[in-house]
């Protein structure tokens, strides 16, 4: 009995060493994984991120990889450009991980964009009807919020942006403005994957900026989390921030036509980039509706689907404020030249100085909307807005749209 119990404990003794040999083999198995894993990642980002960092969002991760085409994977001396990184749970599986767009500003091509193009949509719209209310949330493109005063970038539930001016002494070569945003490619972003993303973001600007020869002092990351950004529309007549200019001028001059809807951010007297976001419920559609000729109706109920009507202010102030674009006639990009003033089909600018720098002030307006309004009324709120914000920013020499300055498609 003494001796089967004997054998016994010898066999659990060894399969237990077994085990453990098995387990420590696994685990430098997983470590040699990660260890290359995290060179891949670095390769295929130019050494601009830390593969760890990125590894360490979602939850962390044994396995990932770059991608093999090159177009996505980065090079710094040739911008734009890009990289692109997977998680790989298991053999042959790969799950989109994390993105990182690197963008420096240039003559020919801009940085921002403004007007009706399909990018810039705030909303998903529906064909077939299953979204009761196309405009409640801007489930697409959300307004992003200031890092911090803004002087450093703007971040949204699922990137972060860190921007980077190239001052005196940068190299001839370096553009006048960097963009480094590190993005998570999945759903769900916790506040922790948030506050990695801005730590990468920022790293690689750092990186680059000394790289290509831009001197840019770059602030540190705020003290305090970034915190969730909202993508629920309110009612406009209670919208503070950068929309309580709108709230003011429908208490003056009355609703009529306008949006009944806004998505505000929070105003910062350093941000170079401010937005404010107005749309229109079906409420509203339907009371407008109601004054309009049979032939336009067909737009009062495009909008409850597949084309919602929406307004966007945005301010560019300082470098920003040179990098302005949008789509012209035959689809060619058109740069807003400091100091100009105008309008095109969606979209109206105008110009100003903010301590000492140029500053562009642009109302855009989607696809059908801006008939329904009219070019009068357009013209009126366009007004307001850019009295509001220049009156609080302390702009000089504002130059408005008029007969002759005005530029149409």
């Amino acid at each position: 009995m003494r001796a089967g119990w004997v054998r016994l404990w010898r066999c659990a003794a060894w399969g237990g060493i077994g085990l453990s040999l098995y387990a420590g083999w696994l685990t430098v198995d997983d470590i040699r994984d990660r260890a290359s894993s995290e060179r891949d990642i670095s390769a295929a980002c130019d050494r601009l991120v830390s593969g760890a960092a990125v590894m360490d969002l979602q939850g962390g991760m044994v396995r990932a990889k770059g991608s093999d085409y090159d177009e996505f994977r980065l090079d710094a001396r040739d911008l734009p450009g890009s990289c692109t990184v997977y998680k790989v749970p298991g053999h042959g599986k790969t799950t989109n991980l994390f993105t990182l767009v690197v963008r420096g500003s240039d003559p020919s091509e801009p940085l921002n964009w403004i007007g009706d193009d399909s990018g810039l949509e705030p909303f998903y719209s529906t064909y077939g009807g299953h979204k009761s209310d196309v405009t409640a949330v801007a489930d697409r493109r959300p307004e992003a919020r200031p890092v911090g005063d803004g002087t450093l970038g703007w971040y949204g539930n699922r990137y972060t942006t860190v921007r980077a001016e190239c001052g005196p002494g940068s190299r001839a070569t370096a553009p006048k403005l960097l963009n480094v945003t590190a993005r998570a490619d999945y759903d769900d972003v916790s506040a922790a994957d948030r506050e990695r993303l801005a730590r990468i973001a920022r790293s690689a600007a750092e990186k680059l900026t000394v790289r290509i020869g831009c001197r840019s002092r770059l602030l540190a990351l705020p003290d305090h989390q970034l915190a969730p950004v909202p993508s629920a529309l309110r009612p406009a007549r209670t919208a503070d921030g950068s929309c309580h200019w709108f709230a003011r001028h429908t208490e003056e001059r009355g609703q009529g036509r306008l949006p009944d809807r806004a998505l505000a951010v929070p105003v910062r007297a350093a941000n170079p980039i401010e937005s404010c976001l107005l749309a229109v419920s079906p409420d509203q559609v339907g009371r407008i509706a109601k004054g309009l000729h049979d032939e336009e109706r067909d737009f009062a109920r495009s909008a409850l689907t597949h084309s919602p009507w929406w307004l966007r202010t945005v301010s560019y102030f300082g470098p920003e404020a040179r990098t302005v674009g949008y789509d012209g006639s035959g689809g060619e990009d058109e740069i807003i030249k400091a100091g100009t003033a105008g309008h095109t089909r969606g979209a109206w600018w105008a110009s100003s100085i903010c301590d000492g720098r140029p500053a562009l002030h642009t109302l855009s307006t989607s696809y059908t909307y801006d008939n329904v309004l009219g070019s009068q009324t357009l013209s009126t709120l366009f007004r307001a807005y850019v009295e509001d914000i220049t009156k609080r920013r302390g702009c000089t020499h504002v130059t408005y749209p008029d007969a002759k300055g005005i530029r149409h498609l």
